[in-house]
């Protein structure tokens, strides 16, 4: 039986969901105001396997991802370009999907966005009014968190922090700012054009209604699971608990599921240290972004990996490595009982996937095995690796790649052996090298 950490108890728990047979899922997708970056795809991509896995066991599946279409950041961004919000929040959106698209996740059952659930966050907030745990203020609407009696039981914040009376506006904080939050902005003309009519006056929503109401709509109170990364415990998935709880007088949701941090070059990723990446960085670079889900998997969603572009060449060599041994395996009519067996025990251990990826070597690696495809299709249902996608040719070199090596003969041709040598170390940083011959320039992965 799959046994998951649940952040709320601190310890594994064995997976019961609240119907035989189903369960649900409420995943923290994007804040729209950028591309996702290789930090915000490791939570996704591990609730993308929990998904995975939890169908592979035969569960039916709901899963609701939400799109984050109004905050603090969409709106200060949108207006230094000059655009409308939505204008502005569609194409970050729609590269969302595609982001997803090129990472192998699963389509969301349900993506609903912010903006278009402002109705129910608005009888939520009133909910709260009437019943004493929201008040008005000046500026907004705001949540009292010293009338809920449990406040910090997720994030297990110390009571002494509490700061009565005293109020935060900021969407996001850190844990000294345990204040009142916000749970409607009203408008102000000097900062931001958007706002919706309410019968407390006009504005919107702050950040963590938003989650409270699409996730309660599409799966109900309580429902089964809540992912995403730890940075979110506080305050988001805090504030969710609190103004859900206290609205609807019952549980939230039962399991909380929280992907660790990614670094980068053993530090936290940041523009300001230059080691900032989205996964379309990764893409123009060269690499699979299959790479990079392959890099994911190596290490466990609640551990700390840290991203080096050598680590992510090693993850698409052993990617490539597997698809080459697998494109020359003969089809069988039986499994492999022994090896999926195995497999289900690692993932069954709180998502094992190192120790799983493990198995699937071993299965690939044994000359007696007998039943490897379906068992090796069985795990790629799992592990979204298109395992059986022909392995790359040796001149199959990415169109980017081509392209560095073409400026960087030109530039050898214009004797700017500067940029060369740029251009080729942009190369090398890709997995590939460039190779002056007599024939010409030959292009190899490393």
């Amino acid at each position: 039986m799959l046994k998951i950490y649940n952040t709320f108890s601190r310890k594994k728990e064995t997976f019961k969901p609240l119907t035989k047979g189903k369960a649900g899922l409420y995943v923290c997708g994007l804040t729209v105001y950028n591309y996702g970056h290789i930090g915000n795809y490791k939570s996704i991509t591990s609730a993308d396997i929990l998904t995975r896995y939890l169908k592979y066991l035969g569960y039916k599946v709901k899963k609701v991802v939400n799109i984050t279409d109004v905050d603090d950041k969409t709106i200060k961004n949108s207006i230094q370009e000059g655009k409308e919000l939505k204008e502005y929040t569609k194409k970050y959106t729609e590269g969302f999907f595609e982001d997803e698209k090129s990472l192998n996740i699963l389509p969301a059952d349900v993506y609903p966005k912010a903006t278009e659930n402002i109705d129910g966050m608005i009888k939520l907030i009133q909910r709260l009014l009437d019943s004493g745990y929201a008040y008005k203020a000046d500026d907004g609407i705001y949540f009292n968190i010293k009338k809920f009696k449990n406040y910090g039981k997720l994030s297990k914040i110390k009571k002494e922090n509490l700061k009565q009376g005293e109020r935060v506006k900021k969407d996001e904080y850190d844990k000294e700012n345990v204040q009142d939050f916000a749970l409607w902005k009203f408008y102000d003309k000097e900062r931001w054009k958007c706002f919706w009519e309410t019968p407390f006056g006009k504005g919107r929503p702050g950040w963590h209604i938003e989650c409270s109401v699409m996730s309660v709509k599409n799966l109900g109170q309580p429902f089964d699971i809540h992912c995403g990364g730890v940075d979110l415990i506080f305050p988001h998935h805090e504030n969710e608990i609190a103004q859900s709880e206290a609205a609807n007088n019952k549980r939230f949701a039962n399991y909380w599921v929280h992907s660790e941090w990614l670094m980068v070059d053993g530090k936290k990723m940041s523009k300001s240290l230059g080691n900032y990446y989205t996964l379309r960085d990764i893409i123009k670079l060269g690499y699979d972004p299959l790479s990079l889900r392959y890099f994911y998997l190596s290490g466990e969603y609640r551990s700390q990996v840290n991203f080096t572009f050598d680590n992510l060449k090693n993850a698409g060599n052993s990617l490539l490595r597997l698809r080459n041994i697998i494109s020359e395996l003969k089809d069988d009519k039986k499994i492999n009982e022994e090896y999926s067996k195995e497999f289900e025990e690692a993932m069954n251990d709180d998502l094992n996937t190192p120790k799983a990826l493990q198995v699937l070597w071993k299965l690939v690696r044994d000359k007696k095995a007998i039943g490897k495809v379906k068992a090796i299709k069985k795990i790629d249902s799992v592990f979204g690796l298109d395992l059986f996608k022909t392995g790359e040719k040796k001149d199959d070199i990415p169109k980017r790649i081509k392209e560095l090596a073409e400026k960087r003969e030109e530039a050898r041709k214009n004797k700017d052996w500067k940029s060369a040598d740029k251009l080729r170390d942009e190369i090398k940083n890709a997995g590939y090298s460039v190779d002056d011959t007599d024939s010409g320039v030959k292009i190899r992965r490393l």
